[in-house]
């Protein structure tokens, strides 16, 4: 992979070109920034493979120097909290200027812990990976799904998921060819689940939301609903797969194929 032209493309298609991520959410770029702006109100964004509840309000992409950075972040500030909206600048450690998240925590913005962009091609990923017997993956197109994605988000998690189980109910509703989800099922048990946003004219497909239940962690499930995302991306005409990848699943997405690309570290800005 040229990783380098891949990064490029990655930044103009799922960042300054980048389409919304839910039903009602507004990408627009003023100056120099490209944010959305969702609806209904949540709050900061993906984490990981994990994400908080509500849709996600948050800076995309920005072409700033030094000359434009602080007032360029002020404008950002003004428009939020207007809303009265926690909001997340998602800064890549190949932006400028150099010392943007400086400038960024003395506007008040709080680190959280950093991701790596990870990368394939879906090509050269394995689409099928054996599990555990008596374990069978399916998709997830209703709402009866979506209920059980929920329960295992809970127990992986120890958080409500009310916000994401009503975002996907949406997203199925109004535009169900944007977005794949998956369980893993030990007979009528959910044990793991995840899901896979497909953007309308990119050639990224992200996988976000990965969950296993304790009990069943270290068992392949993660890898086997990477492999079952990847033959559903590949279907569907998408090049790339994309994951911010934690500590935690970054070596076995590295085993799997993917390439480390930059890192990201949102920056939360609370009124």
């Amino acid at each position: 992979m040229d990783t380098e032209a891949v990064r490029a493309l990655f930044d103009r298609q799922m960042r300054r070109e980048a389409p919304a991520d839910s039903p009602g959410a507004v990408v627009e770029r003023v100056g120099a920034v490209v944010r959305q702006t969702a609806a209904p109100a949540g709050g900061a964004g993906p984490d990981s493979e994990q994400e908080s509840d509500g849709g996600w309000n948050g800076v995309l992409w920005s072409d700033l120097d030094e000359g434009s950075a602080d007032t360029a972040i002020a404008e950002q500030i003004r428009h939020f909290t207007s809303l009265g909206l926690e909001f997340e600048w998602k800064l890549y450690s190949h932006d400028a200027p150099h010392d943007l998240a400086g400038r960024l925590a003395a506007a008040g913005f709080t680190p959280e812990p950093p991701e790596t962009l990870m990368i394939a091609e879906a090509a050269g990923l394995p689409t099928d990976v054996a599990v555990p017997e008596g374990v069978r993956l399916v998709a997830v197109t209703d709402a009866a799904g979506v209920e059980l994605m929920a329960e295992v988000h809970e127990r992986a998690f120890g958080t409500d998921r009310t916000h994401i189980r009503e975002r996907l109910l949406a997203q199925l509703a109004a535009a169900p060819g944007s977005v794949a989800a998956a369980l893993a099922m030990a007979g009528d048990t959910p044990v793991s689940a995840a899901r896979m946003e497909l953007p309308a004219g990119t050639e990224f497909a992200g996988l976000w939301g990965g969950g296993t239940v304790p009990g069943w962690r270290g068992r392949g499930l993660y890898r086997a609903l990477v492999a079952f995302r990847t033959g559903l991306a590949a279907e569907r005409g998408y090049r790339y797969l994309q994951v911010d990848a934690s500590s935690q699943s970054r070596p076995i997405l590295r085993r799997l194929g993917f390439e480390e690309l930059s890192t990201t570290t949102p920056y939360v800005h609370t009124p």
